[in-house]
Formats: C-alpha cells, sequence, structure tokens
C-alpha cells in the first residue's frame, strides 16, 4: 500500500466499541508503516496515543525535531478525533526512553499499553556482518525493548504498590519470522528477535501479579523497512495487498484491550488475514544415561541414529511458518 493511498484516520470507520476510551498507549517506530497502523488502530478503538519515532535533528544539533513523521501521525490521529502527542526521543537510549514514559504519564495521567515496534535491517550473511551491523540492530531492536518495558515496568510496579491493587497494563512486542525460521541473511535481527521474545516471556512472569500482560507478534508487512523483501509479493491483479500494515494493526488493539486478559507470554505471527498461534517448545525426545554420568561412546550410541532418522535440514528453526497464508 503507497503512501498516497493508504486509508487516513479521519477515513476510517469507528468501531462500533471503543474498548481503549480512557487509555494511553504509546507506540514506537509510529512515525510510519507498521508502528503507524497500530498508533492509529489504537487511536480508533479509543486511546490517547504517544506517538513515537526517532527525530534526525540538523548537524548542528539545532535541528527541528518536531518536522519528525512522529508530528504528522500525530496530526493525523488529531484530525480524525483522536487524541495524540508527538515524541521524537530515541528508545534506545536508556533516558530518552524513560522521558517518553514520563511524557505519557504528564501529558495524560497514565500509561497503561506499550506498543515496542521501533525497528532497523542490516542484512548480511553472519560471515560478511560487521560488528557496527550487528551492534546497531540489537541497540535498536532488543535494547529498545527493554528500555521502554523498564521503564513502564516501574511506573506500573509504582501505582500497583500504591494503590495496593493491580493496574490495567498491555505490553505488545514486535519479533519477528526471521527469528522462527532462522533467517540466514540477518543474523543480527533474527537474534534481537529471538531476545525479544525471551524478554516478552520473562516480563510476562514478572508483572502478572501487577496485572500487566506481556505478548510478541511476528508481524509481515510491507513497510519501508521491509520493501526490498517483500518487493516480488505485490498481488498481480491490483487487489488488496495481503502485505499491508492494517493488517496487522487490529490485532495490536485486540491485544491491548481487556479482553485480552487471559492471554499472556504467548508469540502470534499475523499477517494478510490471518493470525496463527505459535506453541512453545516442547521436548520432543529424552535419552538417560545408564551411568551417574554420560559417556561419549553412550551418547553416540542414543544420539547417532536418533538425528540419523529426522529430515535433512531438519534444525530448531520452523522454517513452516515462512508457508502460512489466510485460508490455506
Amino acid at each position: 500500500m503507497s503512501e498516497n493511498t493508504r486509508p487516513s484516520a479521519r477515513q476510517q470507520a469507528r468501531p462500533r466499541s471503543r474498548p481503549l476510551a480512557g487509555l494511553t498507549a504509546v507506540v514506537t517506530g509510529a512515525g510510519r508503516g507498521l508502528g503507524r497502523a497500530e498508533a492509529l488502530e489504537l487511536s480508533r478503538l479509543g486511546a490517547a496515543v504517544v506517538v513515537n519515532d526517532y527525530g534526525q535533528p540538523g548537524r548542528d544539533g539545532t535541528g527541528d525535531a518536531s518536522a519528525a513523521p512522529a508530528e504528522d501521525v500525530a496530526d493525523e490521529i488529531r484530525a480524525g478525533g483522536g487524541t495524540a502527542l508527538a515524541h521524537t526521543g530515541d528508545v534506545a537510549d536508556f533516558r530518552q526512553a524513560g522521558e517518553l514514559v514520563e511524557a505519557a504519564v504528564k501529558e495524560f495521567g497514565r500509561l497503561d499499553i506499550l506498543v515496542n515496534n521501533a525497528g532497523i535491517l542490516r542484512d548480511r550473511m553472519v560471515f560478511s556482518m560487521t560488528e557496527d551491523d550487528w551492534d546497531a540492530v540489537i541497540r535498536v531492536h532488543l535494547k529498545g525493548h527493554f528500555n521502554t518495558i523498564r521503564h513502564a515496568a516501574a511506573h506500573w510496579r509504582e501505582r500497583s504498590k500504591r494503590d495496593g491493587a493491580p493496574v490495567y497494563g498491555r505490553i505488545v512486542n514486535t519479533s519477528s519470522e526471521a527469528f522462527l525460521a532462522g533467517s540466514a541473511g540477518q543474523p543480527n535481527y533474527a537474534a534481537a528477535k529471538g531476545g525479544i521474545v525471551g524478554l516478552t516471556t520473562s516480563t510476562a512472569h514478572a508483572l502478572a501479579k501487577y496485572g500487566v500482560t506481556a505478548n510478541a507478534i511476528c508481524p509481515r508487512a510491507r513497510t519501508r523497512m521491509t520493501e526490498d523483501v517483500f518487493a516480488g509479493l505485490r498481488p498481480d491483479d491490483g487487489g488488496p495487498d495481503p502485505l499491508a500494515p492494517e493488517h496487522v494493526a487490529p490485532l495490536v488493539g485486540y491485544l491491548a484491550s481487556p479482553a485480552a486478559g487471559r492471554v499472556n507470554g504467548r508469540l502470534l505471527v499475523v499477517h494478510g488475514g490471518m493470525v496463527a498461534l505459535v506453541e512453545r517448545p516442547r521436548v520432543a525426545a529424552r535419552f538417560d544415561s545408564g551411568q551417574d554420568t554420560f559417556t561419549y561412546d553412550e551418547l553416540d550410541a542414543l544420539l547417532t541414529p536418533h538425528y540419523a532418522g529426522r529430515p535433512p535440514g531438519e534444525t530448531f528453526a520452523a522454517v513452516e511458518v515462512l508457508g502460512l497464508r489466510r485460508g490455506a
């Protein structure tokens, strides 16, 4: 879906119910693409939205950060009758991530929903990847998720202790099929997205007693970041784009809602009118040593025939997830 044809907040019909009315949401990386669609959807469902997208000031440090896309999306939300605040800080910076949470609380009195979407790509095969390629992707994706979660979690814990009761809190993190399938050309991205799943489940366990849920989605969407990845997957008949970000946003809205109170620590794949629930890893086989400690020979006798009977090329990666399609 091009920038010129995408629906605006004004064009999108208001839902029959507004389950997020009275709640405040932060969406990172929301100036374009997937984050923009998510911010618009949360507003459509009734939330006040803090639209975060990293501003790029001039080289002399005096550039106008307000000209960043975050302000455009905030204006779009307000034009559609919603409530929004733009924030141009870098969520990969611990202090600025804290300022983002503080901005939501200061402007709207509370924070209820955190959607982590900000990210970059630096794709290379592992033997060609530079240290900077690795560090940049881990910093924005994994550290950026941690930073905002850390500050939001402290806010919710403090509120819960002050009120003597659980609060309302929702975290929606962004993982990727690259982690599930083990994308060969994205070792940094796959590692960061796998780390986000671990961060999500740990957070889900840590914050459940405070009334907060944390879930992760693996979205497939055509955005500025992924335009090269999905360049050859446009519909031939000119019909709706199954990879439009608007296919993903409703799931984020649902996970942010009261209806999803029992959904916690989960991983969901979403794209093109389809949602797939990914089950947790399960133990496929178990072998016990005949003595106190395994020996090499014993392991060879047990594991070698086991793996000899497995399909060639099979790994822990779930490559079959890439074949998921609506109706298929």
